[in-house]
């Protein structure tokens, strides 16, 4: 039983670094393949297909939280941000309508990009929790990049400032959960121990400083999109 054991899971360990391989070695064939598909009958379908892809990975995941032994209800919750990701990236690669799309850009490529950095992870292969999480994960930030350089779907300061409200709206809500039942969901209510957080001050201040970074950071992922299209506009008004 012992040689069946799943391993501890170390951050930068092999399978960490391989994990991070396979990230990297996936972004040009998923931009290509959007690219290819882009404004051909197959665009909608190749997303589709994908869009079912990614629940056959989640589901099983949380399948096994909530399983006897597993369940916490610290940690077993659909309630973090990544939960709601995958179903934004299920819900844009399907539909292409502009919130999803710009959740998916937004949480996908700054947020989910720092679970695969830094993940949340007990044990190592072969466990099933370590194969879902990356999957999982990965998928979510691939359909970012797909929907975005492959598809050209780029997102504007309007969904900039819905991606925003949504955002804070869940903190909220996710704040005001954790203050009734004792969770801390989001790392909104309490640091989790030693992490990149420290750098940041003590709470309530760390908060509000990641939240004005994050607003930051999604401010300069959308402005060359906005400048782009400006740029674009111009010369034909000026044709005019």
């Amino acid at each position: 039983m012992t040689l069946l054991a799943a391993a501890r899971f170390e951050n930068f360990g092999a399978s960490h670094l391989a994990m991070l391989a396979v990230f990297v070695l996936g972004i040009w064939p998923v931009v290509a393949l959007g690219r290819h598909v882009r404004g051909t009958p197959a665009e909608m379908r190749v997303s589709r297909i994908y869009a079912v892809l990614i629940p056959c990975f989640t589901i099983p995941l949380q399948v096994i939280d909530f399983l006897p032994g597993n369940y916490d209800l610290q940690t077993t919750l659909p309630l973090q941000l990544c939960d709601f990701a995958w179903i934004a990236a299920v819900v844009a690669l399907w539909t292409h309508r502009r919130t999803p799309v710009a959740l998916t850009y937004f949480w996908g490529l700054a947020l989910t990009t720092q679970a695969l950095i830094t993940p949340a992870l007990v044990n190592d292969l072969p466990d099933p929790k370590f194969i879902a999480y990356w999957a999982m994960h990965l998928l979510i930030v691939w359909a970012a990049i797909f929907l975005t350089w492959g598809l050209g779907l780029h997102p504007t300061w309007r969904d900039y400032g819905r991606t925003v409200a949504i955002t804070f709206t869940w903190a909220v809500t996710v704040f005001c959960f954790n203050l009734a039942v004792g969770t801390n969901y989001g790392f909104l209510n309490r640091k989790p121990g030693t992490s990149i957080l420290d750098l940041l001050g003590p709470w309530p201040l760390y908060v509000v400083v990641e939240i004005a970074l994050v607003c930051g950071v999604w401010a300069l992922m959308t402005w060359p999109w906005e400048r782009s299209r400006l740029t674009e506009v111009e010369p034909a008004v000026a044709g005019e």
